[in-house]
């Protein structure tokens, strides 16, 4: 008689290369299982060494290190628990690794590995190299545990990169769910390290309900939880079972928590549906704010750093990047600095006071006035001297104040230990509305993955919800949201002076860099609308193309979209393909 399998998934926060760390959150997991009485316990993929590994992979010693910790966790399983270990794993004296999980049980005589599973799909797109590092696997593994045939596979087996749109790249390969089937399985346990993408999440419910559906099979998915770099991981834990009209969603995690989700699963029982998916049920702005407050404490907790610090202007990207510091590190541990020039109008300087009063931070007001005098002044004495007559004025004296306060923030970073935020956004990123060393300057850059609608958006969640937060009220004030954005550069400047409204220049650098389209269909497309001249078209996307030297030098920008300004986005920095010139 088969008897319901007690299982847990547990969604961990490994940090990359912390291998005592993360035995030591294993272990604590183990133990967690043990007092809940579970028969299996599934880990996320290379959770061992924490998601992404990259080129520690390559570094001499590395992996005799975590096979070391594997085995020594291992070692220590209690009789009657089978653990399931995401690492990567060298098969003796070769060069070549697998993505593996590995099968830990514990017996009458001790703990020990009794199996191993090799990743058989390695994702190479977007932020995954799996390629460079990993061989694929070449068999279907499936394991008894309390009398249930249990098949193991990891992330992109069961995903296949329909949740990336990239599904046609796996067209012939293998199909290791439906093979785990084949082989026996009853249940497939399927650890995964899948970075946050707004939406995504509900889509890979999707896909394990359909693949359960079509193979009559149940599937229980673990990923990661937490930030590490520029990536973050939602926990996303789900089991879904066959039942009688159609696959049911019976347990499942909340959103960015590790905690174990403890289920049971009994072979040709009926399924007891969870009334409702926490994840497709979350707010989508909640989910956001979630990812990036956990995106901005982790790399502060991981890195060392307890405070942070920022330039606040009184516009809508410093407040928005002001209110996730203070709620990933705690309001006394953020400082916002306020540098006002000559440009800056009083009531930009009154919002950036009144923010940080209500977010109840430090605050600070410096004037780049004198120093702008005297470096202006020198400025136009050298270009004398190299024969410029335009001098300093225009675009040069723009950047010439923006680095100002990029001096004085890096010199308030290095003077007080605390990690600089920079605040811009996608928008401003994509068409290069940004000065190097200057408002570019920091550590991480929170909303570099948000348009600009986006960020206003997720400002007025914020005041609506200002307890997510710690706040007691709404912390950016509406005077912030409702102004019209502006570097404040020169007199009565906007933004609009230079780009196009930015709801218009969202749906640009959403179809231009995410979805990558063609130009020359966005042009058609939006010039037949009437929404925009075809030269003014031309000259934001020649502005996106001319500006990869800037985010080349940008901060870690923390991924919330499709493709992200970074490692996701691979462009050339010295390149000639212009969409528009006859190529």
């Amino acid at each position: 008689m088969i008897l319901p399998l007690k299982l847990a998934l547990a969604p961990l926060n490994p940090t990359v290369g912390d291998l005592a760390g993360n035995r030591a959150l294993i272990e604590s997991a183990i133990r967690g299982a043990v007092a809940s009485g579970v028969q299996m316990l599934a880990l996320p993929e290379l959770v061992m060494t924490g998601y992404p590994p990259r080129d520690l992979l390559l570094h001499g010693g590395f992996i005799e290190d975590v096979m070391r910790q594997v085995e020594r966790i291992a070692s220590g399983v209690p009789d009657g628990l089978t653990v399931l270990i995401g690492t990567p794993w060298r098969e003796g004296t070769g060069t070549l690794l697998t993505n593996s999980v590995v099968v830990a049980r514990g017996g009458p005589r001790g703990g020990g590995i009794v199996e191993r599973y090799d990743k058989r799909l390695l994702p190479n797109y977007d932020v995954f190299d799996e390629l460079r590092y990993f061989r694929p696997g070449d068999r279907p593994v499936v394991i008894e545990v309390g009398g249930v045939r249990v098949g193991l596979a990891v992330c992109e087996d069961l995903w296949r990169g329909v949740d990336a749109h990239t599904d046609d790249r796996y067209a012939g390969a293998p199909d290791p769910i439906a093979e785990l089937k084949a082989a026996g399985a009853q249940l497939v346990a399927v650890p995964s390290a899948s970075p946050f993408v707004r939406g995504k999440s509900v889509t890979q419910g999707r896909i394990i309900a359909q693949q359960c559906e079509r193979l009559g099979i149940a599937i229980a998915s673990v990923n990661q939880c937490g930030a590490n770099d520029d990536l973050i991981f939602d926990g996303h834990c789900a089991l879904y079972e066959p039942g009688p009209f159609g696959a049911m969603l019976t347990a499942s995690g909340v959103p960015f928590e590790s905690g174990l989700v403890l289920t049971e699963f009994e072979p040709g029982r009926e399924p007891r549906p969870l009334e409702a998916d926490p994840f497709e049920e979350a707010d989508p702005s909640g989910l956001l704010w979630d990812a990036l407050v956990l995106g901005v404490r982790d790399y502060c907790r991981k890195s060392g750093f307890s405070k942070v610090t920022l330039g606040v202007s009184g516009g809508i990207d410093s407040a928005v990047c002001a209110v996730l510091g203070a709620a990933a590190v705690g309001a006394e541990s953020l400082t916002g600095v306020a540098m006002p020039s000559r440009y800056s109008s009083e009531g930009s300087l009154t919002d950036a006071e009144e923010m940080c009063r209500r977010i109840g931070c430090g605050y600070t007001v410096r004037s780049i006035e004198a120093g702008h005098d005297a470096l202006s002044d020198d400025l136009d004495e050298t270009l004398r001297g190299l024969g410029v007559e335009s001098g300093a004025g225009g675009l040069t004296d723009e950047n010439l104040q923006s680095r100002l306060r990029g001096l004085t923030m890096m010199a308030v970073s290095n003077a007080t230990g605390a990690l600089l935020l920079t605040t811009g956004n996608k928008c401003e990123h994509a068409t290069g509305y940004a000065t190097l060393y200057g408002d570019q300057n920091g550590g991480l850059a929170p909303i570099a993955d948000l348009l600009k609608g986006e960020v206003y958006g997720l400002a007025r969640w914020i005041n609506a919800n200002p307890e997510r937060g710690g706040f007691d009220g709404p912390p950016i004030p509406e005077s912030t949201i409702t102004k019209p954005p502006s570097a404040e550069l020169r007199p009565d400047q906007r933004d609009s002076d230079s780009l196009p409204d930015y709801d218009l220049l969202d749906e640009i650098v959403a179809r231009y860099v995410d979805g990558k389209e063609d130009a020359r269909a966005i042009e058609a497309d939006l010039v037949s609308r009437g929404a925009i001249e075809a030269d003014e078209l031309r000259r934001v996307v020649r502005l996106i193309d001319l500006n990869e030297y800037k985010r080349f030098q940008l901060a870690i920008a923390l991924k919330v979209r499709p493709v992200a300004f970074g490692r996701g986005r691979r462009r050339p920095i010295v390149q000639r393909y212009r969409p528009f010139n006859g190529n």
